[in-house]
């Protein structure tokens, strides 16, 4: 027991003085480039530590946060990929926008779903997960779905695919490949992250088209991928906006959060996707419509 306590207070003495030496700009630039070194996708690299030690440097002289947040904005971006950042407190949620997924039956009975971005902040996630997950139980002998992406930013991508669930197969759906590894996600596991028991699923004959555009980023290219690479299943639209990896926020003492970019996103084909656009199998203006055509062909 006293051997417990005495590390317990060694912790919070560490964990006291982490934050204190965020007081200072100095201390809140050393504590921002350790999180880098130690998280970021791109910490490995010598432009990394060319840029490590050039904010070092600058930050003897900093005096204001202000000068400490620039610098790390900059410094995120080195170490971790376009997707990292220092992102400011969110002070007001009021006019915050986040939709409910529409769901709809089109011609022939097609299936069509769209699928926004999700946060959790207005909708919560088991609002979101059900308006499609139960619509697509009452659809299971439908010809065809049209899962629409379309303007899907991210987010937390594991509602999103919870909800599309029974049409992708059981076991693993996407990775993550990072400095350390890569570690394999689930079908199980999302369901399970979100307190879900495996539903009905569609037959893997019925064709699925997915919609993509410009704004399809972060989780919304997650959930793309994780449909990337099964035989029933096409593209259309225009490439995405190039943020397949994963994020992880540390909270920073003034309210700030550390957003470092800790890997990239690894389909079941093998293909690693990253800062790069994803391509369609269809490039168009009119992904809507073609979908409709391609799987009207198939019924």
């Amino acid at each position: 027991m006293k051997k417990i306590l005495i590390v317990f207070l060694t912790l919070a003495v560490c964990s006291c003085s982490l934050f204190e030496n965020q007081r200072t700009p100095r201390g809140y630039v050393k504590h921002c480039v350790r999180l880098l070194d130690s998280q970021a996708l791109y910490a490995d690299t010598p432009a990394w530590e060319d840029k490590k030690a050039e904010v070092l440097a600058a930050a003897k002289d900093f005096a204001s946060l202000d000068e400490a947040h620039a610098a790390i904005q900059e410094a995120a971006k080195v170490a971790g990929g376009k997707h990292s950042s220092l992102a400011e407190p969110v002070r007001d949620t009021s006019t915050f926008e986040e939709l409910v997924p529409e769901v709809a039956l089109l011609e022939n009975q097609l299936v069509y779903i769209k699928l926004p971005a999700h946060s959790g902040v207005k909708v919560s996630d088991s609002l979101y997960i059900h308006t499609v997950l139960d619509f697509l139980q009452e659809q299971l002998d439908a010809p065809g779905v049209i899962v629409d992406l379309r303007r899907n930013h991210g987010g937390n991508m594991y509602p999103m695919i919870a909800a599309v669930s029974p049409l992708l197969p059981d076991g693993v759906i996407l990775s993550f490949k990072s400095r350390k590894g890569t570690s394999p996600v689930t079908l199980d596991y999302v369901l399970r992250s979100q307190s879900l028991a495996p539903a009905g699923k569609f037959a893997d004959s019925v064709p699925v088209a997915i919609l993509t555009d410009e704004w399809t980023a972060s989780s919304g290219e997650a959930t793309l991928l994780c449909f990337r690479g099964l035989d029933n299943v096409r593209t259309f639209g225009v490439p995405t906006a190039g943020y397949a990896s994963g994020n992880v926020p540390y909270p920073l003492l003034d309210g700030y959060r550390l957003v470092i970019t800790t890997s990239c996103d690894k389909a079941r084909t093998g293909e690693v996707f990253c800062d790069d656009p994803i391509a369609p199998d269809v490039q168009t203006e009119s992904p809507l419509e073609e979908a409709v055509s391609w799987i009207s062909s198939k019924i």
